[in-house]
């Protein structure tokens, strides 16, 4: 099908759906322009601002635009133009490139409506069901604004049919994963707002204000902006959001609310990212209040003809921005002053411009009326009566006529983007097709992704520049720096320097500066830093006015307001605190009364009480408290990891092996006074002391071997920001280990308890079991109380657990060495004689045996007593000789018979 046809049709369906015929209003938008071609380019234009009454509309119904654009306009017919001088210049041999435009009303959602529509419509052949096919569109130019860019390239991508924007800078678009078709002949606004903070750090302003649109444009430029301007040590003394939608409701309002913030700030510079429609209005604004301010330009209006143009415009102050790269565009000039529409092509929009230029309507005469009796800042003529001609209403046939408006309301140099993104299409096409300098020999029905591909890839030269697309899909062609230049009452824009983006670097021509303007740009160099703020911790400022406080170097620290920082000091449990002076004077103690136990014991190692107490189980008892002792010292040394893994196994193995001997001695109780013989028998088996001794203290051993490889006790230094100190500390791992260790401990002195409690019945003169059952209650009840206070008390873990180990220590030694250093220094030696020993047994087993017939008995059931005197006779003769297994007597007389045998050949051999 023909493109004129389509047209045609196009806007046979547009009339249609205005009669309201197959309630199809919102799906075929009429062409705006069009010109037949063997490969035909979509471009879509902001020609009008924005659509009618948008905020009433309440069904499907076509929409409305209106503004007209005249810096959209311009650029449109830049595309036009030079698609134009490529079809003249045979460049693609044999083949023609056409065009279709359609004007998107600077609005998302018709935006969408046109290229859905351009993809939908134009198919070359019919397709099956799921397949995309082969639109005839075959690339996009456009849209204008990033926020329709966006819209568009999302759907775009569908097809993969690549669009190439000349304007549309947001850094969102350089996403090749939503936007993967998307290109552009622009930096993105990632380089805009680092050229910007690069301008102002030039100049020292580093006190601004920011005007910006919520559309995603203006919120991304300003979020770049915020963080380039943080590493610069700018002051943001205000940040004011303008709807973008020019009907909107709040619009007039917002603008008079930021017009008074403007006003009554002191910060002298201003960035506006806005539109230039609504940056028309906040400058009407200005003019009116009559504020001046320093102003900087987004790359969306730096180089409106129409704000330079502006009534009042040098009343708003110096005016500077950054421009995309600007170029010269051979033969455009002509273009603008001969406007008609090429042989076989419609222009709709062309038809529109000289309609508002040259026609004459009754909003038209009035205002000439007014510009006869008043002068022309009296009667401001919005658009788009503002570029009426002054012949208006004098020309016969509006279509006809011609001027050169255009030249002086837009600086062509600024239509270089759309020549590149049309050359850009070219020369990927010439590659495409295998075009040499006679023929193009490939098919001109190609998908539009095999266009993509190469456009990726393609590097050509134009004006001696080379051009390519990076790996983001942008140009990277840096920004000219634009200065706004008094003209009479009017500006004139002159490139009064360059931003290379590759260097992040800002070159100036000074000299290009008039006198006044660089005197307005020192005399607005103002701080807002003279409110000066106490620093923050970790954070320092040593010299006066300083706008943001330094970081500390690694390994000091400074508290809130500091000047400078220092190194933290060191805290841990020291042998000089107070607490620590107290416990190393208990620990020292200890170990002297240990040594004095020691040499009593080595004196008197041949006396019953030393016998009694274990005899060399006592100095292995003795080593092991020693141990202990010794490693409560490292719990007040500075932490290491070393040191953390040395103290936890010094006081584990110690103390095992401590309680180990004290399992030994009340096991051999146990087992003394055991009247079960059979049971006796069987657990004599048992009773090895070096072998139970060894058993139980390595496996403490292989205990804390575990603990140190799998989960090692280390230091750990625990910091405060509001604190100067560096507190060191051992940490157990994560308490598993160190949990085991006491656990094991706990349950050999709980074995121990029971033990001595099965024989506390045996008579305190010639046992232990009072003893061990006393200092394991010490031990459990210290240890009990340990856990919680050691859980809660973070920070003085290590004076608990010393505190723990000593008192543990202490009840060892108070129960078991005190009371025989007692009865080996103070009781008479005839009471400590063997003779002495055996007669005390003898009283008990006499009380025993008469306490056994007795409980016989009863337990027989005979109502007469037995007389005392044979079990008294009995037991006589047991302490003389020993009686047969199988006398005749109570099997209880029997039980203590035997166990007072044993007592007493231990006793004898002085090997007990």
């Amino acid at each position: 099908m023909g493109t004129m046809s389509f047209c045609l049709w196009c806007f046979a369906l547009g009339t249609f759906s205005l009669l309201g015929l197959g309630g199809c209003d919102m799906c075929n938008p009429v062409c705006g322009a069009q010109a037949p071609g063997d490969i035909l380019i979509g471009v879509i234009s902001s020609i009008n601002a924005q659509v009618e009454d948008l905020s009433e509309r309440e069904q499907p119904e076509t929409y409305i635009c209106r503004d007209f654009i005249v810096q959209s306009f311009v650029e449109t017919l830049a595309v036009i133009h030079t698609i134009d001088v490529i079809n003249k210049q045979d460049f693609l041999p044999g083949i023609q490139l056409g065009y279709i435009i359609y004007d998107d009303c600077s609005y998302p959602t018709e935006a969408l409506h046109v290229t859905e529509h351009m993809m939908t419509s134009n198919q070359t052949s019919t397709t099956q069901c799921g397949s995309l096919g082969h639109p005839a569109v075959k690339g996009v130019l456009g849209a204008r604004f990033s926020e329709v860019s966006i819209t568009v390239a999302r759907l775009l991508a569908l097809y993969m049919v690549p669009q190439i924007s000349m304007s549309s800078s947001a850094d969102i678009l350089d996403d090749k994963l939503r936007f993967p078709s998307f290109l552009r002949t622009v930096p993105s606004d990632v380089y805009q707002t680092k050229a910007i903070v690069r301008l102002m750090t030039y100049f020292n302003w580093d006190w601004i204000g920011i005007v910006s649109g919520d559309d995603d444009y203006g919120m991304e430029a300003l979020q770049n902006f915020l963080l380039d301007a943080a590493g610069e040590k700018m002051c943001v003394d205000y940040q004011e959001v303008i709807p973008q939608y020019l009907n909107n409701d709040n619009s007039e309002n917002k603008i008079s609310q930021v017009a008074q913030k403007i006003r009554s700030s002191e910060a002298q510079v201003v960035l506006v990212i806005l539109k230039e429609e609504l940056v028309m209005k906040l400058f009407a604004e200005m003019i009116r209040t009559n504020t001046t301010r320093i102003w900087i330009a987004s790359d969306a209006w730096s180089m409106s003809g129409l704000l330079a143009s502006m009534p009042g415009i040098n009343k708003v102050g110096d005016i500077f921005g950054f421009s995309f790269m600007t170029g010269p565009n051979p033969g455009f000039s002509d273009f603008l002053q001969n406007l008609q529409p090429e042989p076989g092509a419609v222009n709709h929009f062309i038809e529109e411009y000289k309609n508002l230029r040259f026609g004459c309507t009754p909003e038209i005469l009035q205002y000439r009326k007014c510009l006869a009796s008043n002068a022309l800042d009296s009667c401001p003529a919005p658009a788009p009566l503002s570029f009426t001609s002054p012949s208006a209403c004098n020309i016969a046939d509006p279509q006809e006529a011609n001027d050169d408006f255009l030249l002086q309301a837009v600086n062509i140099n600024v239509t270089y983007s759309q020549r590149l993104a049309v050359w850009s299409l070219a020369h990927a096409l010439k590659k495409l097709l295998k075009c040499n300098e006679t023929v193009c020999q490939g098919d001109t029905d190609f998908p539009p992704w095999k266009l993509l591909a190469e456009l990726k890839n393609i590097s050509f030269t134009l004006d001696n520049t080379q051009f390519s697309f990076n790996e983001n899909g942008s140009f990277s062609s840096g920004y000219d720096f634009i200065n706004w230049v008094r003209d009479g009452s009017h500006r004139t824009f002159r490139v009064i320097g360059r931003y290379n983006i590759s260097e992040n670097d800002l070159e100036v021509k000074l000299d290009e500066i008039d006198q006044e303007t660089r005197n307005n740009t020192a005399v607005s160099n103002l701080s807002c830093c003279s409110e000066c703020a106490d620093c923050q911790e970790g954070t320092f400022s040593d010299l006066e006015g300083q706008a943001e406080c330094e970081p500390c170097p690694n390994g000091t620290w400074s508290m809130r307001g500091s000047e400078q920082c220092q190194p933290r000091n060191e805290t841990f449990f020291k042998l000089d605190d107070p607490y620590g002076i107290v416990l190393l004077t208990f620990e020292c103690l200890g170990v002297l009364l240990l040594l004095v136990v020691f040499v009593i014991f080595l004196v008197a190692r041949d006396s019953p009480p030393v016998k009694v107490a274990g005899g060399n189980l006592c100095y292995v008892m003795m080593a092991g408290l020693l141990i202990s002792f010794v490693g409560v010292i490292f719990f007040m040394l500075k932490p290491t990891d070393a040191i953390c893994q040395t103290r936890q196994t010094m006081y584990g193995m110690g103390f095992t092996l401590c309680v180990s001997c004290i399992l030994v001695k009340a096991f051999r109780t146990f087992l003394a006074f055991l009247f079960d013989l059979h049971q006796q028998h069987n657990l004599k088996k048992l009773y090895k002391p070096i072998m139970i001794i060894v058993l139980f203290t390595i496996i403490q051993g292989f205990i804390c071997i575990f603990w140190l490889v799998f989960d090692s006790p280390r230091l750990n230094s625990i910091t405060s920001n509001q604190s100067m100190e560096i507190q060191l500390q051992c940490i157990e791992g994560s308490g598993v280990g160190f949990g085991v260790m006491l656990s094991y401990i706990g349950l050999l002195a709980f074995i121990c308890f029971l033990l001595a409690f099965k024989g506390r019945k045996v008579p305190q003169r010639f046992n232990e079991t009072g003893y061990i059952i006393f200092s394991m209650l010490i031990y459990l009840f210290v240890w009990v109380c340990f856990i919680p206070i050691y859980v809660t008390k973070n920070q003085q873990r290590s004076a608990v657990q010393a505190s723990a180990i000593m008192v543990s220590n202490y009840g060892i030694i108070f129960c078991h060495f005190f009371p025989k250093c007692y009865m080996i220094l103070c009781k008479k030696k005839q009471d400590l004689s063997p003779r002495a020993y055996l007669d005390r047994i003898r009283i008990f087993s006499i009380t025993s045996s008469n306490l056994a017939v007795a409980r016989a008995s009863v337990d027989s059931g005979n109502g007469d007593m037995e007389s005392p005197s044979t079990p008294n006779s009995m037991s006589s003769e047991v302490i003389t000789a020993s009686v047969p297994r199988k006398a005749t007597c109570h099997s209880k007389d029997l039980l203590i018979t035997e166990s007072l045998t044993y007592l007493r050949r231990r006793v004898k051999s002085s090997s007990l």
